[in-house]
C-alpha cells in the first residue's frame, strides 16, 4: 500500500462513489433486504446474483463488499477518473489472474448523519486472507456499538485515541469544531487519513502509544476503542493486544483519560475488566478512578465465562484450537486466568466526566435487552446528577415520566394470587427498573406537576398507614435519587 498514491487518489475516487451511487441507502435499495441481510451473516450469493447485471454500482458491490474478482475493463469503468493501474499501484485493488479484486475493504456506512465510506483492512469473512499483525480493523460489532454509544452533543474539540480506520474520527467530525485521532499503527493512520479524506473531512492524525501524542493537551470529549483484550500480555495483534497484563489496557485509560479532559469534558469509551473470584466487579473498575474530579457511569452489557472468551479471540485471530500449536496457547492463557482467580471477562462502556468536585461513580449491569443509544442518556445522566448535587429531593416537586410503568407480578398461592415483587420501568432509554414496594408504589403515584413537595408527599403517606415519619423520609430520599438518576422520575 502506497500512502502518498492512495491519499492522492482519494479525490477522484470520491467522485467515482459518487457517480456509481455506492452509498448505504442506495446499495441496500439495490440488494433488497433478503439480500442484504445474507451479505451481512457472510453469504455473498444472493447479493452476487442481483449484483451482476447493476451497471458501475454492481461492479462496485462485488469488488469491495463480495470481493469478487471482477473484468479489469469493468473495474476501470466503474473506478474512473481513477485507472486500474493507479488502484493497484496504491494498493485499493489487485490483479487476480485475467481480473482485478479488491486488497482493500472500502464500504460505505451510515454513523448517524449520512452515508460515509470507510477504508480497512479485508477481514476474511468473504473471502479468506491472513489477518496481518498491523491489521486495521474495519467496522466491526465494537465499533458500531461505541458509535451509536458516543455522546453527539456539539463540541468544541474530541480525541479519538487508538482511531484504527477512523470511522470515531469521522463520526465526531459531524458535531465538534476540531478533531484529533492517535494511534500506534502508521498503517491505521494511513487508512484513517484516506477515509477522511474520501469523505472531505479534516482529522489532525497522530502516531504514538496511548496519551503520549497528546502529552499536556486537553479536549472536550475523548472517544476510545482501545486494545482491551484480556490476556496475559501478549501482543499479536495491535488492534486487540496492549501488552498489558488481564484488564491493564482498561485500567490505564479510565484511570488517565479525565487528565486531558477539559472542565466538564467528557470520554465515552469501551473497556473490559475481569470478574475475580471473592472480588465485586464494580469494586475494582472504581478502584482505577480518582476520589476527587471525575463523574462516572459505568455499564456493564455483557460477561464471558474464560473458555469462551479465550476460544472466540483465538477465532478472530484465525487459529484454530485443534492445531496442536493454538491448544498450547489456549492452555497457557486459560492457566493464567485460572493463577490470577479469574470467573469471568465484563464488557461494556465507560462514561467520565471532568469536575471539581469529589468523585462520583456508579456502576451498574445492563445486560438486557433494550434499543436506545446511550450517548445522549449518558449526556442527560450526568445532568439529573448535577440536579441532585444542587438540590433538596424533600423540597422539590417530581412527576413520574409518561413512559414509566408501575408492574405487579403474583404467583399462585394458597388463598389466590400472592404478590411477589412490584417493580417500575423506564420505557425509554436503558430500560432501567426499580423494585418498589406498595409504599413506594403509593409515593410515586401520588407525585405530579401540580402536587406537594416530597416531604408533604411522605408525611402524608406516614400518617395513613401508621409509618414512622423519619424513617420513611430517610428511605424515601435514597428511592428518589436512583429514580432521578435513571431517569423515571422528573423534577418539575
Amino acid at each position: 500500500m502506497d500512502r502518498d498514491l492512495l491519499l492522492s487518489l482519494c479525490p477522484a475516487l470520491r467522485t467515482a462513489l459518487i457517480r456509481c451511487r455506492y452509498d448505504l441507502d442506495t446499495v441496500r435499495e439495490l440488494l433488497g433486504p433478503e439480500a442484504h441481510a445474507a451479505l451481512g451473516r457472510s453469504e455473498p450469493v444472493p447479493a452476487r446474483r442481483i449484483a451482476r447485471g447493476a451497471g458501475d454500482l454492481g461492479v462496485l458491490v462485488r469488488l469491495f463488499l463480495l470481493q469478487d474478482t471482477c473484468p479489469e475493463d469493468e473495474v476501470a469503468q466503474a473506478l474512473a477518473p481513477v485507472t486500474t493501474e493507479q488502484a493497484v499501484q496504491a494498493g485499493l485493488v489487485e490483479r487476480d489472474g485475467d481480473g482485478v479484486r479488491a486488497a482493500l475493504d472500502l464500504r460505505p456506512l451510515d454513523a448517524g448523519t449520512g452515508s460515509r465510506w470507510v477504508l480497512s483492512d479485508l477481514d476474511g469473512s468473504i473471502r479468506p486472507v491472513p489477518t496481518r499483525p498491523d491489521h486495521v480493523l474495519g467496522v466491526g460489532q465494537a465499533s458500531l456499538s461505541l458509535l451509536q454509544a458516543t455522546p453527539t452533543d456539539r463540541v468544541g474539540s474530541v480525541l479519538d485515541l487508538g482511531t484504527g480506520c477512523g470511522v470515531q474520527a469521522i463520526r465526531a467530525a459531524d458535531h465538534a469544531d476540531e478533531v484529533t485521532a492517535t494511534d500506534i499503527n502508521p498503517r491505521c493512520l494511513t487508512l484513517a487519513a484516506a477515509s477522511a479524506a474520501l469523505n472531505e473531512i479534516d482529522i489532525d492524525l497522530l502516531e504514538g502509544s496511548w496519551f503520549e501524542p497528546v502529552a499536556g493537551r486537553t479536549f472536550d470529549r475523548i472517544v476510545a476503542n482501545p486494545p482491551f483484550v484480556v490476556s496475559a500480555g501478549r501482543v499479536e495483534h495491535s488492534y486487540r493486544d496492549s501488552g498489558l497484563d488481564l484488564d491493564g489496557a482498561s485500567r490505564l485509560m479510565i484511570s488517565q483519560v479525565a487528565e486531558h479532559l477539559n472542565p466538564g469534558g467528557t470520554a465515552a469509551m469501551l473497556a473490559s475488566w475481569v470478574h475475580v473470584e471473592g472480588e465485586d466487579w464494580r469494586t475494582r473498575v472504581a478502584s482505577w478512578l480518582p476520589s476527587h474530579g471525575v463523574d462516572a457511569w459505568i455499564v456493564q452489557r455483557d460477561i464471558a465465562d474464560p473458555a469462551l472468551y479465550v476460544g472466540t479471540w483465538l477465532r478472530d485471530g484465525d487459529a484454530d484450537q485443534r492445531e496442536p500449536e493454538v491448544a498450547v496457547r489456549a492452555e497457557q492463557w486459560l492457566d493464567h486466568f485460572e493463577e490470577q482467580g479469574v470467573e469471568g471477562v465484563g464488557f461494556g462502556f465507560v462514561y467520565l466526566r471532568r469536575t471539581d468536585l469529589p468523585s462520583d461513580v456508579m456502576a451498574e449491569d445492563l445486560r438486557h435487552a433494550f434499543t436506545d443509544a446511550l450517548g445522549d442518556e449518558a449526556i442527560d445522566y450526568f445532568r439529573r446528577l448535577d440536579w441532585l448535587r444542587t438540590h433538596e429531593v424533600l423540597e422539590a416537586r417530581f412527576a413520574v415520566r409518561p413512559d414509566t410503568a408501575l408492574e405487579r407480578v403474583h404467583l399462585p398461592g394458597e388463598d389466590g394470587w400472592d404478590q411477589v415483587v412490584v417493580r417500575v420501568h423506564r420505557g425509554g432509554g436503558p430500560a432501567w427498573q426499580h423494585e418498589v414496594d406498595d409504599l413506594a408504589a403509593a409515593l410515586l403515584g401520588g407525585m405530579r406537576a401540580d402536587g406537594l413537595p416530597l416531604g408533604d408527599l411522605v408525611s402524608l403517606l406516614a400518617a395513613a398507614h401508621g409509618e414512622d415519619e423519619d424513617d420513611l423520609l430517610t428511605r424515601s430520599v435514597g428511592l428518589v435519587h436512583g429514580l432521578v438518576r435513571h431517569g423515571l422520575i422528573e423534577p418539575v
